[in-house]
């Protein structure tokens, strides 16, 4: 009979943290592209062992081993189960852990229930220019400027301050867009 084989070695949050660290070091050198570098942090904090954390740094150099960026000013990362951890590991927001990349589609945020990217006008200054200047301000901020031409136009008859006023009521406490759809940011 061969020798049994070895029980796998379970891992802890520590070791997921510490594993996500040494993969920003290797994105951050480059050796890993922002797509792989999300799929392999899922991972991390998805793994139950040791050997699942191992087998995402299979193709990626090894700390004490020479690399084209050696001569960096940081030392190499550090690998789970490589050797113990010195510190007890810093509190940790509860698993799992978005991927911090920025979203260059909506560098504003997304609206939480629809997904839209938001605006890069805000909806509290929009409604106050509405309420403090009842004649269209408010539209013509958020770009649209057709409800702010009729606004303003119609103030001179005294409606258009009357719709420009309920309109800025409505704007916080609704959910405006501006010219391009967007919702407002909050």
């Amino acid at each position: 009979m061969g020798t049994p084989e070895p029980r796998p070695l379970r891992i802890g949050h520590a070791e997921r943290e510490q594993a996500v660290q040494a993969l920003g070091e290797h994105f951050a050198r480059g050796r890993l592209e922002p797509d792989e570098f999300e799929e392999r942090t899922t991972a991390a904090y998805a793994a139950r062992t040791a050997a699942e954390l191992d087998a995402l740094f299979a193709d990626l150099p090894r700390p004490g081993l020479p690399t084209p960026d050696a001569h960096a000013d940081r030392p190499p990362p550090t690998f789970p189960g490589l050797r113990p951890t010195v510190f007890p590991p810093a509190p940790v927001a509860p698993w799992p852990h978005p991927p911090a990349v920025a979203d260059p589609q909506a560098p504003h945020g997304r609206e939480p229930v629809t997904g839209m990217p938001y605006s890069d006008r805000s909806k509290v200054v929009a409604g106050v220019l509405q309420l403090l200047l009842p004649c269209g301000i408010g539209r013509f901020y958020t770009g649209n400027t057709g409800i702010g031409v009729a606004q303003l136009l119609l103030s001179f008859f005294g409606i258009g301050i009357l719709w420009a006023f309920i309109d800025g009521i409505v704007i916080l406490a609704g959910r405006p867009t501006d010219a391009y759809g967007r919702p407002l940011r909050p």
